[in-house]
């Protein structure tokens, strides 16, 4: 297929790029290049001959039609995203220009090129959303497709809106959708910003390590290659209008996660002491979900897929990329807002 993927040049959709070239699929790639978005994640692909590169900004209806009547896609994979929560704390007002008003245009771009191609049956619009759009939950239970939406940030909000954009384009106009909601991602790549990175980095340079309350809140993680792998499974075998919970099946709480981080880094990148007397708590974050957990049942039983990678093996793998990789994470240090607490309300 031809795959017009938005959000290519961040974290999940480089991934998703990344792989579809290797499953021999051609690629559009279409990203503003916003903050969070970084060419060297696709550099590894951007040469081959299947792929091609389209700076816009969902939010930017004409240039969404030119690229349509471009590249003539077979189908769409919907990334692009503001997806930190800190950030849509402080500055909600982006997310919802983007995750709501770029995803109304990108629909609505999709059903004008579809319709005037004659309705294919084969076009399919994936919508990638997160789990975030369940709200929280206790100490038991897991987030299944019918579980009710109750976001609880700016950020997973503007997500379930999205969600029910696109459910709503597929009942009112036809628009052939299939929809995915994940569980928290984490490996190569991953901006600077968020847990994961923020520990390893912070542990190498000898700084605290922040941990939101009493780091018991509770997060199923999921290798980003083993999402890439789902996405595209979904894209071309899940049930028209459909959506499939994709979870990794590695529930940790936070202190849980970032204790193992250090014992990784105590292995791999030795110092006098452990990089775990660097951990300190820290107010938390206003309205922060208690815990998420995926039921990945519909996915492994309609599809088969489960995840691969475990948890430690994740991590292992994570910590030994940015320890390879410092070239590709000292350039974004410098970015807006990386390296600061956000999100205190």
């Amino acid at each position: 297929m031809k795959i017009l993927i938005t959000g290519g040049a961040g974290f999940i959709g480089s991934a998703v790029v990344r792989r579809a070239i290797v499953d021999g699929h051609a690629v559009v790639n279409l990203d503003a290049l916003t903050y969070a978005a970084c060419l060297d994640n696709v550099a590894s692909v951007a040469d081959h001959p299947d792929y091609a590169f389209e700076q816009a900004d969902i939010r930017d209806r004409a240039a969404l039609d030119r690229i349509f009547a471009t590249h003539r896609p077979d189908a769409v994979m919907h990334l692009a995203a503001e997806s930190h929560v800190d950030r849509s704390i402080d500055g909600p007002g982006d997310f919802i220009e983007t995750n709501i008003t770029g995803t109304f245009n990108l629909l609505e771009a999709a059903r004008k090129y579809w319709t005037e191609a004659g309705r294919p049956e084969a076009f399919r619009f994936h919508h990638i959303s997160t789990d975030e759009v369940f709200g929280s939950l206790g100490a038991t239970g897991q987030f299944t497709e019918t579980t009710s939406y109750d976001p609880r940030s700016p950020y997973s909000a503007s997500k379930a809106a999205s969600d029910h954009l696109v459910r709503a384009w597929a009942e009112t106009y036809g628009l052939p959708v299939v929809l995915t909601n994940c569980s928290n991602n984490y490996g190569p790549f991953h901006f600077p910003e968020k847990l994961i990175p923020v520990v390893i980095l912070n542990a190498l340079h000898g700084r605290s390590i922040p941990i939101y309350g009493d780091g018991s809140n509770v997060r199923d993680w999921l290798y980003v290659e083993d999402h890439a792998d789902a996405l595209l499974l979904v894209l071309q075998k899940g049930a028209l209008n459909r959506s499939y919970n994709i979870g990794g099946e590695n529930e940790r709480s936070n202190l849980e996660l970032v204790q193992t981080i250090c014992s990784i880094l105590d292995r791999l990148a030795p110092k006098d002491g452990s990089y775990a007397d660097l951990i300190t708590f820290v107010t938390d974050r206003p309205g922060h979900d208690a815990r998420y957990a995926i039921d990945p049942t519909r996915i492994r039983d309609e599809l088969g897929w489960r995840p691969s990678v475990t948890v430690e093996e994740g991590l292992e793998r994570t910590v030994r990329w940015y320890l390879d990789n410092r070239g590709w994470w000292q350039a974004l240090l410098e970015r807006d807002g990386v390296g600061q607490r956000l999100g205190q309300g």
